[in-house]
This record gives C-alpha cells, sequence and structure tokens, in this order.
C-alpha cells in the first residue's frame, strides 16, 4: 500500500517490456519489496548497487504506460508503507486502472498549473468533485470533473518533483481511482443486479455476507 506522496525519482536503464530496469537510490530493499513505479505497484525481483528489476505483466503492460517507457526517462518512485508512516495522501493500492492523456495544460500564475485529463466514462462513477485521485502515483485533489474528463491543479512542488512537471496535452498517465469508491461502486452495482445472475441483491442478502464473515473463526479471515 501506497500513500501517493512522491519522494523519490527513478531513471529507466532499459526496458524489454516484461522486464524494467531502473536506476534509483532506494538502498538496499528486502526481497520481494513492493515498489511503486509510475503509480504501478510492481515487485523487486533482483537488485545489485543502484539498480532493481522489476517483472511487468501482460495485464500491466495492456492498462499502463510502462511500457512506452524508455532509457533515460525519469519515473516517480514511491516505497511501500509501513503502518507506522505519516499519510500524506490517500491510501494508493498501486493496482492501475487505465491509463489517459492530458487534454488541457493551462498555467495560472506563480507557478501553479490547471490539467485537464481524459477520464474513461467507467470510471466516472468513481471519482468525485474535492475526492481524491492518483496520477502516476501522484495523491491529487479533483478540482472538476465532466463526462469524460476530470481536471487538477498542479503545485509547484508537485511539478518540480515528478513526471506530472513536464507534461503537455497528450502525455499519458497511469490512473487509479480512490479504493474506497471502487468498493463503494462495486457494492452499488451489486445491489442494482449486476451480480447474482442479474437478480437485484436486498438488504437481507447484505446482512446474510455480514453474518458468514462475522461468523468464521478469527484465524480464518486473513485466508
Amino acid at each position: 500500500m501506497f500513500n501517493g506522496i512522491i519522494l523519490k525519482n527513478g531513471v529507466v536503464a532499459s526496458n524489454t517490456g516484461a522486464l524494467l530496469r531502473m536506476r534509483m537510490r532506494l538502498g538496499k530493499l528486502p526481497g520481494g519489496a513492493s515498489v511503486a513505479v509510475n503509480g504501478v505497484c510492481l515487485t523487486v525481483t533482483r537488485q545489485k548497487g543502484g539498480v532493481y528489476d522489476f517483472d511487468v505483466s501482460p495485464e500491466t503492460l495492456r492498462l499502463t504506460n510502462l511500457g512506452e517507457l524508455r532509457p533515460g526517462d525519469r519515473v516517480n518512485i514511491e516505497v511501500s508503507m509501513k503502518a507506522s508512516d505519516l499519510i500524506g495522501g490517500h491510501w494508493v493500492s498501486g493496482h492501475v486502472d487505465a491509463c489517459a492523456p492530458v487534454l488541457l495544460r493551462e498555467s495560472l500564475g506563480e507557478d501553479f498549473v490547471r490539467m485537464r485529463i481524459r477520464l474513461p466514462r467507467a470510471l466516472r462513477p468513481m471519482v468525485a468533485y474535492k475526492g481524491s485521485i492518483s496520477v502516476d502515483g501522484v495523491s491529487l485533489t479533483v478540482t472538476g470533473v465532466g463526462p469524460d474528463w476530470f481536471e487538477t491543479v498542479l503545485i509547484p512542488e508537485t511539478l518540480s518533483r515528478t513526471t506530472l512537471g513536464p507534461a503537455k496535452p497528450g502525455t499519458r498517465f497511469n490512473l487509479e481511482v480512490d479504493v474506497m469508491a471502487r468498493y463503494i461502486h462495486n457494492i452499488l452495482e451489486a445491489r442494482r443486479g449486476a451480480s447474482r445472475g442479474g437478480r437485484r441483491m436486498s438488504l437481507a442478502d447484505f446482512k446474510k455476507l455480514q453474518w458468514s464473515w462475522t461468523a468464521q473463526p478469527a484465524n480464518a479471515k486473513g485466508s
């Protein structure tokens, strides 16, 4: 789990698609450590000095911009959180929903930038005005929403520290909606009959599901 606050950057050393090799200053990480690269949760498979390898699945290549990275490209890096860490952004899982282009970039003066980004219609119900969204792993506040776009305002710190700084119309970013919004949307869709063969789930159905969960032994819930 991550929180969308980018404190470090990495540089692409090589990228075959299935294998992404990065140069980063992260120090020694435990085997199998999770690192968010442009908001995508990846597992460290090999590390030597300041070079780290990550395997990238076909699903990840399909949904993200990682396949577009070239040697020398800068990326946003965040190491997975500890339970004691300060949460400065919002909960970010690193499970990207879509990759979408910048539609508009407008200077607001004093080094602030308003950015409009395409929003796939399937994600629209999960993006709210003043809600949170992860863009290339950066936790941002939604300042405007349209039928197929959303807007955010970038502060100078974000522009200087992240890949959002040099972005222009056409630049593609990884998007992850707020994880709570995703689960709530799924529950509401289930109630509308999107599951169980089209039958609308009643309050009684949900109470049964809740009872079946709470009735399990404590050691069974984590399985």
